[in-house]
């Protein structure tokens, strides 16, 4: 007879576990097999893309030294990794929920009637599960997969966070470095216009220049000197936010001089790239993982249209006398079972299951939505890689002509031969083209670092979470 309420419980626990959750079916990936190819793109390789590390395409030590930094001391990382623990925690509040919960109590009472009944006493102990929910429908079972898989989102975001911190960080890099040129290009530039107004200055005092030339030659260098105060503000924003993104203070020896050194330590990702690397992105994976949820969901909804099956079962021992509580006559036991189930809701609970599958639709398309978005800005990226080479080297010969310009007509106008406006013309151009040569030097870098971050990137990026 003892074993009875044990059979009780045990015989339902067999019936529970289906599921009415439907199977997740991932499309296709709603884009091409390959790179877009032409002029304006590289023509990749169709083997296999190689796992990529930060530490593979920074190579400069500085920077990996900032990267590690950043990875221990970010506040927006430890945020997405606070995050994460707490997602991994409600995935054990939902499946605790899966099984008994054992609970234990004791009481003891003394009551004294007077002189017409006496005093009594009872004392008792008891333990069991009380109110134990059978799923035989699916229902915590589909719960605790729903919020498994918000989990891996979670974690899947967090991954994207440090993506896009280590980009950023490489992208604020780049940019000090190419501050520093540009106040090198203004400081250069305000140089020479202070000896072009002495110059100037001496030629209107010998009466051989007007003073339109002067003027002139003094806009030459109040514009030289607002470009370095511009870009030494550049330069302390660019400080800042590295420090932001780093997470405390930085060596100054770790910032580049100039971008002559940021553009070795940045390599293009290497060659070989089929479109299904993207399936690797972390947002991607994150996209799946609640489209994975959204269909758990529905399982719950549809779990909710039949009876709730619960069991309850205590054992203990209850005895007039302490001395005899544990006495084998003392002992008393208890099993029961319970339904419950909605007759008429007004259609609530249908509407609910309708509600789950339209956002399993929308978490569908979202997924397919992020798997297009991260190939457009994969294939951007290398529209900009497959031209920019022809840029830099138009861009440096801009820079030579500009230059020898600028020497000819200065030779001319010292000659007599050009006015002093052609002369301040050259000029303008030199510096134009000067720093547009940075800007394109620039982008380089910065369409290398995009690469790394479309791609998905880092290799450990999901394993720097505690």
């Amino acid at each position: 007879m003892k074993r009875a309420p044990f059979l009780m419980i045990a015989a339902p626990l067999m019936l529970a576990g289906c599921s009415l959750a439907p199977k997740t079916a991932l499309p296709p990936p709603p884009v091409p097999q390959g790179w877009p190819v032409g002029d304006a793109y590289l023509i990749e390789s169709e083997a296999a893309l190689p796992i990529l590390s930060y530490k593979q395409l920074f190579t400069d030590a500085r920077l990996q030294s900032l990267v590690e930094q950043a990875l221990a001391n970010n506040r927006d990382l430890r945020t997405a990794y606070a995050n994460l623990a707490a997602a991994r925690a409600q995935v054990r509040v939902s499946r605790a929920a899966q099984f008994p919960a054992i609970g234990v109590s004791a009481s003891g009472d003394y009551a004294d009637r007077g002189g017409s009944g006496g005093a009594g006493s009872s004392f008792a102990l008891q333990g069991g599960v009380t109110a134990f929910e059978l799923d035989l429908f699916g229902r915590l079972a589909n719960a605790n997969a729903a919020d498994r898989d918000r989990a891996l989102a979670t974690e899947a975001a967090s991954r994207t966070v440090r993506l896009s911190l280590i980009a950023d960080l490489a992208n604020a890099w780049a940019a000090y470095g190419a501050d520093r040129d540009l106040l090198a290009i203004a400081q250069e530039t305000a140089t020479n216009a202070r000896e072009n107004v002495r110059l100037t200055k001496a030629r209107l005092d010998g009466g051989v220049a007007p003073r339109t030339d002067l003027r002139q030659a003094e806009q030459i260098l109040a514009t030289a000197e607002d470009a370095i105060a511009q870009q030494q503000t550049a330069i302390a924003q660019d400080e800042n936010l590295i420090r932001l993104l780093v997470g405390g203070d930085v060596d100054p020896a770790l910032f580049p001089a100039s971008l002559a050194e940021v553009t070795p330590a940045v390599a293009a990702p290497p060659a070989g790239m089929r479109s299904e690397i993207l399936l690797r992105r972390p947002d991607v994976i994150q996209a799946e993982y609640l489209l994975r949820a959204a269909n758990a969901d529905i399982g719950v909804a549809r779990a909710r249209l039949f009876p709730t099956i619960s069991l309850t079962g205590l054992l203990g021992f209850a005895s007039d006398a302490l001395s005899s509580l544990f006495d084998k006559g003392s002992f008393t036991w208890s099993a029961g079972g319970g339904a419950s189930a909605s007759i008429f809701d007004f259609g609530g609970r249908r509407a609910g299951v309708a509600v789950s599958e339209a956002q399993r639709d929308a978490a569908l398309a979202s997924y397919e939505g992020a798997i297009q978005t991260a190939f457009r800005e994969v294939a951007d990226a290398l529209a900009v890689q497959g031209t920019i080479a022809e840029r830099v080297r138009a861009a440096a010969a801009n820079t030579e002509a500009a230059a020898d310009t600028a020497r000819l007509s200065e030779a001319r106008y010292k000659g007599g031969v050009d006015s002093f406006l052609a002369s301040l013309d050259a000029q303008r151009s030199l510096y134009a083209a000067r720093r547009s040569e940075i800007a394109t030097g620039l982008l380089l870098v910065q369409t290398r670092i995009a690469l790394f971050r479309a791609l998905g990137g880092d290799s450990s990026a999901g394993s720097a979470a505690p």
